[in-house]
């Protein structure tokens, strides 16, 4: 199941409301992150359901047009994840049956270790079904990161497998705090991946979130007529917080491939790579003068002269105009919000 949703507003003016990040190209490849991650996701079954919300289905649709009508869960507004993963469990419970693993994937995350993907979420799924609990697939930090939530491991369920059992969550930390979960080697990036069955997300919602369980009975009671209200009167909540971190016997596997949520664009300039000076440009028309550690995208035909940066991201759309230094890259959001407002 691979979650196509999304606000757009980290990575404003290239990711908008209308056109999220999930469906943008990055690093001049010719698949979108979307279609790169459903490229992923055949490499482990052909069972594939994606869910996204009404609003952006037809662009999801027009990327991935080998997919049937009936691969989709269209949701009718944003709810969370927690409400489009109950209603893509309650579809799939119909189609596929209870008892098959089933792997969560977001739609817009960055990886290159296709090979390293697969054989991680092969033995996760096994993993679940062997012992009947949701696990998680969390990477291993690489620096002291303070954007990502982070998972506490609690020893070793399985030596051959890397499979632990999961001691707590953290929220977003300072960046003290980050680097003593780096050093102490006991903690991974929470990732958002999860795998489970029908029924093994059924159980944990009925001891943790019964609240959730009720919305998944409300869904297979509902007509299709009935099924729009009923979805619109589900609170607007993550999976995260309303489920996962309750659950006590969770189990997370250490990734074998390399991860990026790209929740930046900090982010983006490491995923496309720099110059001997930390420079990259895309598009045509840009010159740089005297400028490093400096990401300039220009996707209009006005030229862009850069002189005398350092640590700054450029980026020129039809949709706006943003400068701003990379370090503080993360507000994007904020600002973008703000402009939503002001429509």
């Amino acid at each position: 199941m691979i979650i196509a949703g999304g606000s757009g507003t980290r990575l404003w003016p290239l990711s908008t409301p209308d056109y999220p990040k999930h469906l943008l190209t990055i690093n001049g490849d010719k698949l979108s992150l979307l279609q790169n991650t459903y490229s992923r996701a055949k490499r482990l079954t052909d069972k594939i359901y994606v869910v996204s919300e009404i609003g952006h289905i037809h662009h999801v649709k027009d990327q991935l047009p080998e997919l049937p009508e009936s691969a989709y869960i269209v949701e009718p507004a944003r709810r969370g994840t927690a409400s489009c993963i109950v209603a893509a469990l309650e579809k799939i419970a119909k189609t596929e049956g209870p008892d098959e693993p089933i792997v969560i994937l977001a739609a817009d995350h960055y990886i290159r270790d296709v090979g390293g993907f697969v054989h991680s979420f092969n033995v996760a799924a096994e993993a679940s079904k062997e012992h009947g609990r949701i696990v998680l697939v969390g990477a291993e930090p690489d620096y002291p990161a303070t954007g990502f939530g982070y998972i506490q491991k609690d020893g070793v369920l399985d030596d051959r497998t890397f499979i632990f059992n999961v001691h707590s969550f953290k929220e977003k930390p300072d960046h003290d705090t980050a680097l003593a979960y780096l050093t102490s080697g006991n903690y991974l990036w929470n990732c958002g991946y999860f795998v489970g069955s029908v029924n093994t997300f059924k159980k944990s919602m009925q001891q943790y979130a019964p609240e959730l369980l009720a919305n998944y009975k409300k869904l297979e009671a509902a007509t299709p007529e009935q099924y729009e209200s009923t979805y619109l009167d589900f609170e607007s909540i993550s999976i995260d917080y309303a489920l996962i971190e309750k659950v006590q016997d969770l189990l997370v596997l250490q990734a074998s491939f390399d991860w990026m949520d790209l929740g930046s664009f900090a982010d983006i300039a490491k995923a496309m790579g720099t110059d001997s000076i930390g420079n990259h440009t895309q598009g045509e028309k840009v010159e740089l003068e005297e400028s490093q550690n400096t990401l300039v995208q220009n996707l209009e035909d006005k030229p862009i002269a850069v002189i005398g940066l350092d640590n700054c991201v450029v980026i020129n759309t039809p949709a706006g105009i943003l400068v701003a230094r990379k370090d503080l890259s993360q507000k994007v959001g904020d600002v973008s919000k703000r402009f939503k407002e002001e429509e």
